[in-house]
């Protein structure tokens, strides 16, 4: 019988220091898609966009901070994404059967019902959907640049009577504030909440996460894998405050020291929570995460 042996100090060093360095290359990755972003926004200036199956207005919005971050993340996240993906998935696919980190027994049942997914994106997630049970899928995002990719994506994974996009923010998710949408969901109609690397960048996070909870039914839950802000020293999370500094600029606003695990167990009453850090992640990890399913 062969047993392996432990890694070595250089083995520990070299994966601390790779931990701690991963972040700066990250955001390098990000910053080189500036320049064609702002290609994007000047082509579009030139010669304006025409309605068609894949475009949600042929007007252009104004040009701003904001819009230009948005197509910025569009293209970076179209290279980023798969891989992002590639690293959840251990942890995400197990969670959306009801055991998250990788539970021997399930803690609850399978995602399944009326499902709300937060931060759609370009629709990297959309295939998870096709399973038994889930019944519709509204699909948040805000972003517009996304839509025509999140489309896509759902026609690929032959859900365009499932899957609808919901192109508003969670203030306007019934659908009657200003008609932004011309749909609605109903509060206390949802089965299943399912946020994947998310609520690090919605505005406001507890009035937000409050009012997704009223979403809900009894008995309904939300699976969650975010990242959140690190507990594990005085020195990383000083770390990661320095990190903070940078992060949200150049990774279309996501903010690295949330405290979204307390964010969502404070949201309102739950009848159980089944929550945890994925035991692989070791004290270097400068983007720690939590993988749970939270059960109202």
């Amino acid at each position: 019988m062969s047993s392996s042996s432990p890694p070595s100090l250089y083995d520990r060093t070299v994966a601390a220091a790779s931990g701690l360095i991963d972040p700066w290359i990250f955001m390098s990755l990000s910053l080189s898609y500036a320049p064609r972003a702002a290609h994007t926004i000047l082509t579009q200036r030139l010669s304006p966009p025409t309605s068609d199956s894949d475009s949600d207005s042929a007007a252009l919005p104004p040009l701003s901070w904001s819009r230009f971050r948005d197509v910025w993340f569009m293209h970076f996240w179209s290279f980023a994404g798969p891989g992002v993906r590639e690293g959840a998935e251990p942890s995400v696919l197990p969670l959306l059967e009801g055991r998250p980190l990788d539970a021997a027994q399930p803690v609850a049942p399978p995602v399944g019902g009326v499902v709300l997914e937060l931060g759609a994106g370009s629709g990297f997630w959309v295939d998870v959907w096709r399973r038994p049970g889930v019944q519709r899928v509204y699909g948040v995002e805000p972003n517009p640049d996304q839509h025509a990719a999140l489309r896509r994506a759902v026609r690929r994974a032959g859900l365009e009577d499932v899957y609808e996009i919901v192109p508003v923010g969670i203030e306007d998710l019934q659908g009657a504030k200003g008609k932004k949408w011309e749909g609605g969901i109903e509060k206390g109609s949802v089965d299943c909440i399912v946020s994947i690397l998310c609520l690090c960048s919605i505005p406001d996070p507890e009035a937000n996460i409050k009012e997704l909870y009223s979403y809900l039914k009894p008995g309904g839950r939300w699976y969650a894998y975010e990242h959140v802000r690190a507990e594990y020293s005085w020195y990383m999370r000083l770390y990661q405050r320095f990190l903070n500094l940078f992060w949200p600029h150049l990774i279309g606003g996501c903010l690295l020291c949330r405290p979204t695990e307390k964010t969502l167990r404070e949201a309102g009453p739950w009848s159980r929570i089944d929550v945890g850090q994925p035991p692989a992640e070791q004290w270097f990890h400068c983007v720690p995460h939590i993988a749970g399913v939270f059960t109202k």
